[in-house]
Protein backbone atom coordinates (compact mmCIF):
# COMPACT_ATOMS: atom_id res chain seq x y z
CA UNK A 1 0.00 0.00 0.00
CA UNK A 2 1.21 3.65 -0.67
CA UNK A 3 0.38 6.44 1.73
CA UNK A 4 1.04 10.17 0.97
CA UNK A 5 1.46 12.98 3.82
CA UNK A 6 -0.40 16.00 2.82
CA UNK A 7 0.00 19.41 4.48
CA UNK A 8 -1.75 22.24 4.05
CA UNK A 9 -0.93 25.82 5.67
CA UNK A 10 -1.18 29.16 5.46
CA UNK A 11 2.20 30.85 4.01
CA UNK A 12 2.80 34.32 4.81
CA UNK A 13 5.60 35.71 2.24
CA UNK A 14 6.71 32.44 1.80
CA UNK A 15 6.91 30.64 -1.67
CA UNK A 16 7.03 26.86 -0.41
CA UNK A 17 8.83 25.00 2.36
CA UNK A 18 10.30 21.40 2.38
CA UNK A 19 12.01 18.64 4.83
CA UNK A 20 15.86 19.36 4.45
CA UNK A 21 18.33 16.37 3.72
CA UNK A 22 17.66 12.48 3.43
CA UNK A 23 18.48 12.23 7.01
CA UNK A 24 15.20 14.80 8.05
CA UNK A 25 12.67 13.03 10.51
CA UNK A 26 9.33 11.88 9.40
CA UNK A 27 7.60 12.02 13.25
CA UNK A 28 4.42 9.69 12.72
CA UNK A 29 1.92 8.10 14.34
CA UNK A 30 1.66 3.92 12.89
CA UNK A 31 -1.34 1.53 13.05
CA UNK A 32 -1.12 -1.83 13.17
CA UNK A 33 -3.12 -3.31 9.79
CA UNK A 34 -3.15 -6.49 11.69
CA UNK A 35 -4.68 -6.43 14.69
CA UNK A 36 -5.22 -1.60 14.51
CA UNK A 37 -2.76 -1.54 17.71
CA UNK A 38 -2.27 2.07 17.19
CA UNK A 39 0.59 2.87 20.45
CA UNK A 40 0.62 6.70 22.10
CA UNK A 41 3.63 7.74 21.25
CA UNK A 42 5.02 8.62 17.64
CA UNK A 43 8.27 7.30 15.64
CA UNK A 44 10.25 8.46 13.27
CA UNK A 45 10.72 7.28 9.45
CA UNK A 46 14.32 8.67 7.63
CA UNK A 47 15.22 8.15 4.44
CA UNK A 48 19.22 7.44 5.57
CA UNK A 49 17.99 4.85 7.82
CA UNK A 50 17.41 1.96 6.41
CA UNK A 51 16.82 -2.20 8.70
CA UNK A 52 16.79 -5.62 7.36
CA UNK A 53 13.27 -6.84 7.16
CA UNK A 54 12.92 -10.51 8.74
CA UNK A 55 12.48 -13.58 6.17
CA UNK A 56 15.21 -11.94 4.12
CA UNK A 57 12.69 -9.49 2.11
CA UNK A 58 15.10 -6.34 1.72
CA UNK A 59 15.79 -3.49 3.73
CA UNK A 60 12.91 -0.50 4.99
CA UNK A 61 13.17 2.31 6.69
CA UNK A 62 11.28 1.99 9.53
CA UNK A 63 11.14 -1.67 10.94
CA UNK A 64 8.47 -2.17 13.95
CA UNK A 65 7.10 -5.25 15.59
CA UNK A 66 3.58 -4.79 16.68
CA UNK A 67 3.42 -4.88 20.42
CA UNK A 68 0.04 -6.32 20.56
CA UNK A 69 0.21 -9.19 17.83
CA UNK A 70 3.66 -9.33 17.64
CA UNK A 71 3.68 -9.20 13.67
CA UNK A 72 6.66 -7.57 11.87
CA UNK A 73 5.75 -4.45 9.37
CA UNK A 74 7.43 -2.16 8.04
CA UNK A 75 7.37 0.93 6.07
CA UNK A 76 10.07 3.16 2.94
CA UNK A 77 9.82 6.42 2.03
CA UNK A 78 9.68 6.26 -1.61
CA UNK A 79 12.74 7.46 -3.61
CA UNK A 80 12.34 10.55 -4.95
CA UNK A 81 8.91 10.95 -3.93
CA UNK A 82 10.22 14.08 -0.72
CA UNK A 83 8.90 17.33 -2.53
CA UNK A 84 7.67 21.24 -1.46
CA UNK A 85 4.57 22.41 -0.22
CA UNK A 86 4.12 25.43 -2.02
CA UNK A 87 1.94 28.54 -1.92
CA UNK A 88 0.40 27.02 -5.42
CA UNK A 89 -0.93 24.03 -3.08
CA UNK A 90 -4.90 25.51 -2.98
CA UNK A 91 -5.42 23.20 -0.09
CA UNK A 92 -3.67 19.78 0.78
CA UNK A 93 -0.27 19.13 -1.09
CA UNK A 94 1.52 15.91 -1.33
CA UNK A 95 5.21 16.14 0.98
CA UNK A 96 6.57 12.49 0.95
CA UNK A 97 5.14 9.04 -0.13
CA UNK A 98 5.33 6.08 1.96
CA UNK A 99 5.32 2.23 0.79
CA UNK A 100 3.94 0.77 4.10
CA UNK A 101 3.73 -3.15 4.80
CA UNK A 102 1.47 -3.77 7.78
CA UNK A 103 1.11 -0.79 8.79
CA UNK A 104 -0.26 2.68 7.72
CA UNK A 105 0.23 6.33 8.87
CA UNK A 106 -2.26 7.80 11.36
CA UNK A 107 -1.22 11.29 12.15
CA UNK A 108 1.72 13.05 11.69
CA UNK A 109 3.79 15.57 13.91
CA UNK A 110 6.13 18.36 11.79
CA UNK A 111 8.66 18.73 14.19
CA UNK A 112 11.86 18.87 14.04
CA UNK A 113 14.78 18.57 16.03
CA UNK A 114 15.71 15.98 18.99
CA UNK A 115 12.49 14.30 21.01
CA UNK A 116 14.19 14.43 23.77
CA UNK A 117 14.90 10.90 23.93
CA UNK A 118 18.20 10.85 21.47
CA UNK A 119 20.49 13.04 20.00
CA UNK A 120 19.67 13.05 16.74
CA UNK A 121 20.04 17.14 15.13
CA UNK A 122 17.50 16.99 12.93
CA UNK A 123 18.22 19.53 9.71
CA UNK A 124 14.76 20.44 9.79
CA UNK A 125 12.13 22.21 7.05
CA UNK A 126 13.08 24.95 4.97
CA UNK A 127 11.20 27.98 3.62
CA UNK A 128 11.62 29.92 0.71
CA UNK A 129 10.96 33.96 0.68
CA UNK A 130 7.94 34.68 -1.64
CA UNK A 131 9.03 38.17 -3.33
CA UNK A 132 13.12 37.72 -2.32
CA UNK A 133 15.62 34.73 -2.83
CA UNK A 134 15.80 34.59 1.23
CA UNK A 135 15.81 30.87 2.43
CA UNK A 136 15.38 30.49 5.82
CA UNK A 137 17.15 27.74 6.88
CA UNK A 138 16.14 25.35 10.19
CA UNK A 139 12.19 26.47 10.54
CA UNK A 140 10.81 24.38 13.32
CA UNK A 141 7.17 23.62 13.03
CA UNK A 142 6.58 21.94 16.08
CA UNK A 143 3.53 23.99 17.32
CA UNK A 144 2.11 23.89 13.82
CA UNK A 145 3.74 28.00 13.12
CA UNK A 146 6.30 29.42 12.69
CA UNK A 147 7.57 33.33 12.00
CA UNK A 148 10.50 35.45 11.60
CA UNK A 149 11.51 38.57 8.96
CA UNK A 150 12.44 38.85 5.37
CA UNK A 151 15.12 41.39 5.69
CA UNK A 152 15.84 41.92 2.23
CA UNK A 153 12.06 42.56 1.69
CA UNK A 154 11.46 44.35 5.00
CA UNK A 155 8.79 42.39 6.22
CA UNK A 156 6.91 38.99 7.92
CA UNK A 157 7.36 36.09 6.85
CA UNK A 158 5.72 32.96 8.31
CA UNK A 159 3.88 29.65 8.34
CA UNK A 160 0.68 28.83 10.13
CA UNK A 161 -2.00 26.73 10.63
CA UNK A 162 -0.34 23.40 9.34
CA UNK A 163 -2.63 20.65 8.87
CA UNK A 164 -1.96 17.26 8.09
CA UNK A 165 -3.61 14.18 6.81
CA UNK A 166 -2.69 10.71 4.91
CA UNK A 167 -4.13 9.58 1.50
CA UNK A 168 -3.92 6.18 -0.03
CA UNK A 169 -2.17 6.30 -3.81
CA UNK A 170 -1.40 3.64 -6.39
CA UNK A 171 2.53 2.97 -6.71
Amino acid sequence: MFTELQLSANLVNIESFTAEGEDFRWYIKIKCSSCGEVPDHFVYIAEEESSEVKGGRGTANLVAKCKMCSRENSMSIVAGSVKPYSKENAQFGSVVKFECRGIEPVDFEPRSGTDGTDRHDNTGWVAKGAESSAVFPNVDLAEKEWCDFDENENREVGIYDVKSKFITVKG
